[in-house]
């Protein structure tokens, strides 16, 4: 039998590896199998599901993450609530290499990702407020535990990738309010909220954006080292979180659906 979870942490670049004493269940969705095999472990009194988005040995770049099989597997096995750290860009000179933000919003500019799970019908998911307030509240709560300042609050402008951006474009993306950079945080946000899941990112800053940097443009060294001198830095906030991030959900997310007709069953 497929081993239940209440929480899930979806790891981004760098984070390939979460729980201790973890058991591995390979799973199916009708998207195909998720990045890879989702570990469950227990942390406090919690049931804690873990999966790299990218999968262990980072074969999916960001634009072939396989989204839609990653957050269905989840729900399926009983999560409602997610955090998903990630690395970004800065877009504003004070949000360098080494530091937090937790994001309340999102700006996609993506091209060419399935972003629904209704290709039928009319279902049309309020996205106002992209991320969950309550699991917002507790990362502040966990940075803080933690000794770590995080900004509360800025936009996280989501790109195609897998390259970075252009000057122009950086600049622009703070033209229009963006605090930090990423290439993954769209389609997973949505498709969270497509299934009622409560979805919060984490954002470690791994460099400044092109626009802002003035001497030279963002390299991958330069993003993986940063992100693993702050891995365990991030895995301290995150298993703090788990331990006390409320179960009963009092927040808009698991009513996304609400008075919505659905042109699929949800597992």
């Amino acid at each position: 039998m497929t081993a239940r979870a209440e929480l899930a942490v979806i790891g981004g670049s760098g984070l390939y590896a979460l729980l201790d004493d973890a058991t591995e269940h390979e799973m199916d969705t009708p998207y195909g199998p998720p990045s890879d095999p989702i570990t469950v472990a227990t942390v406090g009194d919690r049931t804690v599901a873990f999966l790299p988005r990218h999968g262990r040995d980072h074969r999916f770049p960001p634009h072939r993450i396989p989204y839609r099989a990653n957050l269905w597997a989840l729900r399926a096995l009983g999560v409602r609530q997610i955090l998903a750290p990630c690395a970004v860009g800065g877009l504003r000179p004070e949000l360098g290499p080494g530091s937090f933000v937790i994001p309340d919003q999102l700006v996609d500019r993506t091209t060419s990702r399935v972003a629904t799970y209704y290709d039928e019908g009319a279902v049309h998911v309020n996205f106002a407020d992209p991320y969950c307030p309550v699991g917002r509240a507790t990362l502040q709560q966990a940075t803080s535990k933690n000794q770590i300042t995080a900004t509360d609050g800025g936009a996280m402008v989501v790109i195609e990738g897998p390259r970075f951006s252009t000057r122009a474009e950086s600049r622009w993306f703070t033209e229009i309010g963006g605090a930090v950079v990423n290439m993954t945080g769209y389609p997973e946000a949505v498709l969270a909220r497509e299934l009622a899941l409560c979805y919060t990112t984490i954002a470690l800053v791994t460099d400044l954006d092109a626009g802002v940097e003035g001497d030279h443009g963002v390299t991958q060294e330069e993003v993986f080292r940063v992100f693993g001198e702050n891995t365990e830095k991030l895995r301290g906030v995150l298993m703090d979180a788990l331990k006390t991030i409320p179960l009963d959900r009092d927040c808009p997310c698991g009513h996304a659906l609400d008075g919505l007709k659905l042109p699929i069953e949800l597992p």
